[in-house]
């Protein structure tokens, strides 16, 4: 039931949130019932465009950024939003682009810059930038062997520099025990992992706090946002198809030869946008949630660093900050999309009560 509604299928089965005991709006004339039926579809429309500008806007890989700017300067508008949604348009022509070897090469390059830091990976940093602007073949180089050996070459730096040295204390040890046991994010528990594995060394801990940890936290961000755009491009196109649906039903009933079973096939109709609007918000609560975990876990990480003040956390300090704000503005996306779907549920239940009588 948990995977289907964060897969964002149109649920059949009955879903009832918290706050679904809510009182029904009153029934509407038929003129009112128009309005609010363009509205049902201005706001799905709205919010359908506000998210792939959301996504053009975010920390998305590149290809589905610049697909998604491309939809919003479309002069088709709307049509052109829905087409980009769509199965088989622009949103899934991008996510088949990052599949490319040249493509996963160009985001391997720019994580290395973006997670290893000049003080702590100079080469590796140095490195991964050059190839960000040379070739294809430059940077399926630094992918197939620099990168490993530009951290040979730190490592080797370090280790030759007794002021770079970093002891690693019985308590950090144990710390990153703790989260390679219960950490919410699967490859920080990875990159934890590794850097206690047997034969590992304190040149592997100090590894893991200069750059495994927060390389470990990129890629769990990475692919929770691919995650939930996929599921909310998902949920945006069929909810357009259950209201469009619906619609067509609740005007089949007047001149109805069956006016009962007419009544009663639009009244499924908007049951089921409602249904499908509820599984998607449950959904989002569940990922506010998560995201709400993840937010003040690093501010924990990053509180404890800037205690530690230097030695083997000083890494650590500012990749934790950034990596909590970006996990808090996933938080309250959450929480502005969790609203939208539950606004898009009322609407049905309203919607489904007027076709009552």
């Amino acid at each position: 039931m948990t995977a289907g509604l964060l897969a964002g299928g149109a649920a059949v089965t009955a879903v009832t949130p918290a706050w679904a005991d809510a009182s029904v709006p009153a029934l509407v004339s038929a003129d009112q019932a128009a309005n609010q039926d363009m509205s049902a579809r201005a706001a799905a429309a709205e919010e359908a465009r506000n998210y792939v500008h959301r996504l053009a806007m975010s920390g998305m890989p590149a290809e589905i950024r610049a697909s998604a700017w491309n939809a919003l300067l479309n002069s088709r508008g709307d049509e052109a939003i829905a087409e980009w949604l769509a199965p088989g348009g622009g949103y899934d022509y991008a996510k088949q682009r990052l599949r490319d070897t040249r493509a996963r090469n160009k985001a391997f390059c720019a994580r290395v810059v973006q997670t290893h830091t000049a003080a702590f990976s100079p080469a590796a940093r140095a490195a991964a930038a050059r190839a960000l602007k040379g070739t294809d073949a430059d940077r399926a180089a630094f992918v197939r062997t620099g990168y490993a050996e530009a951290l040979q070459r730190d490592r080797a730096s370090r280790e030759a520099d007794d002021q770079r040295k970093l002891e690693v204390a019985n308590r950090d040890r144990e710390y990153v025990r703790s989260v390679a046991d219960t950490d919410s994010g699967e490859q920080v528990r990875v990159a934890a992992q590794w850097a206690l594995r047997p034969g590992a060394t304190d040149a592997d801990m100090a590894e893991f706090f200069g750059y495994g940890w927060v390389n470990g936290a990129t890629l769990d961000l990475e692919s929770r946002r691919l995650r939930t755009a996929d599921a909310e491009r998902v949920r945006h196109n069929t909810l357009s198809r259950l209201i469009k649906q619906a619609e067509e039903a609740e005007a089949a009933v007047n001149g109805a030869v069956d006016a009962a079973k007419a009544r009663a096939e639009a009244e499924r109709a908007w049951q089921a946008v409602g249904e499908h609007a509820g599984a998607a918000q449950k959904a989002w609560l569940a990922e506010q949630a998560a995201a709400k975990t993840q937010a003040e876990n690093w501010k924990h990480v990053a509180q404890r660093a800037k205690e530690a003040a230097d030695g083997i956390w000083k890494s650590i300090a500012d990749p934790a900050d950034s990596t909590g704000d970006a996990w808090a503005e996933e938080q309250a996306q959450a929480v502005e999309t969790a609203r939208f779907w539950q606004d898009m549920y009322d609407r049905a239940q309203a919607s489904e009560s007027r076709v009552k009588g």
